[in-house]
């Protein structure tokens, strides 16, 4: 990893002792609140049919219970890291855990949509407090030797934490409420406050503190990453291709640069234009956007695989899953110390190859095929989404100074962000496009009379999620014969969702090989 440079000043953290001097109480620390975090990011999805029914919401109204939460995080997501940067990472980690817990436990409380959708934007902003600084407290504590390792386990605590979501949503729904899966985030933010408070050093770059604050850019970045994402969580709904999509990714994109260039004008500025100057760090912030493009999207279409076409349950759906979870165990850490030993030049391209592998392996899958080709491609998966996230995390927070950790965490955590919601939009998108080119003559070719089978091209919306347009008055041969054409038209739209992520996969593979050079750029 790249040293910070001379004329950089450094973090300096309090000094400490006993329990405070210890990094690795840091990080079991800080794995408190990254767990509840990412706990939360996946396990919301589960919920949401229920939400639907006991509040009466809208299709539209259950969208947005996920995309407030994902717009707050992303327009606030690096002033967060810039706050403990300045304030404290301790202090702004905290009152991020402390928001957080509330913000849920208000959800649960909600007797309405409407402030289940605003709390979700509450809890979306304090997470974006807390997910920066969690990344800029190890950076301070750790020596650059064992920073490596510390950041494997991160990646592994927030790999497992995402994967675990179904199948921890599952059992609460099916066994407690939907109003539970937000309650369980009080005891592990009551835990993390303690365990923080306790343990934590302080850490903030000290320079920082007399600078004037960058309130045009931290306007200018907020603005610009909610339009961009606003585009790109709509984009399904409103077209790819509607004025509404395009403008609103447009105009978002013109505000970033406008806000990339007033950066490099002011003497503080709120992400430092400089930190792209480090080639492992730019790429580190593109892979990671494509690990979870590909983790968070393909667990999206999986789960509609499973739970739609095959008939799980979303806790048995879930449970099939573990190897993936499993696989991220190991793989970040182990991860890790390969990046350690021998760069990010091996295992980031090593990660991108089995995501691929996994993908690939995905186009052999039918609407019946046995579980024993279902679990290869998830160790797969899981093995390279754990090792490119350790590789990605360390070449992003490892190559800046100490003094910016807390920013090239909200920069990690950022990308990462984006990447699962365009991973999720545009996966979905894909297989709606495919599933209505392809229903029609996979309806009569499952033996669907011509006629019925254009009516039945109507349903392609609910054929693109895995249902099938059967009603109980139908005859059981016909009946048997519409499921089969839509579960063939759904696997078409599988099919090209995982071959666009196997081919952005090997693209990566390749970026990094060529653009990563050695044990000290990675």
């Amino acid at each position: 990893m790249s040293s910070p440079p001379a004329t950089l000043p450094a973090a300096r953290p309090e000094p400490a002792v006993g329990r405070r001097a210890n990094p690795w109480l840091t990080l079991i620390a800080v794995a408190f609140g990254l767990f509840m975090v990412g706990l939360d990011g996946s396990v919301v999805s589960i919920a949401n049919p229920e939400i639907g029914r006991d509040l009466d919401a809208t299709t539209a109204d259950l969208q947005w219970v996920t995309n407030a939460y994902l717009l707050a995080l992303a327009a606030a997501l690096i002033l967060g890291g810039k706050l403990g940067d300045r304030f404290g990472r301790r202090t702004v980690y905290l009152v991020g855990v402390a928001g957080f817990t509330l913000a849920s436990v208000a959800i649960g409380l909600s007797g309405a949509i409407a402030p289940v959708i605003a709390f979700r934007a509450v809890q979306g902003f304090f997470g974006a407090l807390l997910m920066p600084n969690t990344l800029g407290l190890l950076r301070a504590v750790f020596p650059p030797r064992k920073f490596g390792m510390a950041v494997g386990i991160w990646a592994m605590v927030s790999s497992v934490s995402t994967a675990l979501g179904p199948i921890v949503g599952g059992l609460l729904v099916e066994h407690v409420d939907w109003q539970s899966v937000f309650y369980v985030n009080a005891p592990i933010g009551v835990l993390a406050l303690i365990v923080s408070a306790l343990v934590l050093p302080r850490s903030r770059n000290e320079a920082a503190r007399t600078e004037r604050f960058d309130i045009p850019g931290v306007v200018l970045l907020a603005a610009g990453a909610l339009l961009v994402v606003l585009g790109v969580v709509k984009g399904e709904t409103w077209g790819w291709t509607s004025a509404g999509t395009l403008g609103s990714i447009a105009a978002g994109v013109v505000v970033l640069l406008l806000f990339g260039r007033y950066e490099t004008r002011v003497s503080a500025p709120l992400l430092p234009m400089r930190l792209f100057r480090s080639r492992a760090l730019t790429i580190g912030t593109v892979i990671t956007g494509l690990n979870f493009f590909v983790l968070l999207g393909s667990i999206f279409f999986v789960m509609l695989y499973l739970q739609n076409v095959r008939g799980f349950s979303p806790v048995e759906a879930g449970v099939r899953t573990l190897p993936l979870s499993l696989a991220s165990v190991v793989a970040s850490p182990l991860g890790a110390a390969l990046t350690e030993r021998f760069s990010a030049r091996l295992t980031m391209p090593l990660g991108m190859v089995l995501q691929a592998a996994a993908s690939f392996l995905m186009l052999t899958w039918s609407a019946d095929c046995g579980y024993g080709a279902l679990w290869p491609p998830f160790i797969a998966l899981g093995l390279g989404v754990g090792m490119v996230m350790s590789a990605s995390s360390d070449t992003i927070v490892g190559n800046a100074p100490v003094a910016d950790a807390g920013v090239a965490g909200g920069l990690q955590a950022t990308s990462l962000q984006v990447g699962g919601a365009l991973g999720t939009s545009v996966l979905v998108s894909l297989i709606g496009s495919r599933v209505g080119a392809t229903l029609g003559p996979a309806l009569t070719s499952a033996g669907v009379p011509e006629r019925t089978a254009r009516q039945l091209e109507a349903a392609k919306d609910a054929v693109s999620m895995g249902v099938a347009p059967v009603s109980t008055g139908m005859p059981a041969q016909l009946r048997e014969a519409v499921t089969a054409g839509s579960g063939h038209a759904f696997m078409n739209g599988l099919h090209a969702a995982a071959l666009t992520t196997g081919v952005l996969c090997a693209a990566g593979a390749l970026t990094a090989v060529l653009g990563l050079r050695g044990r000290r750029d990675g």
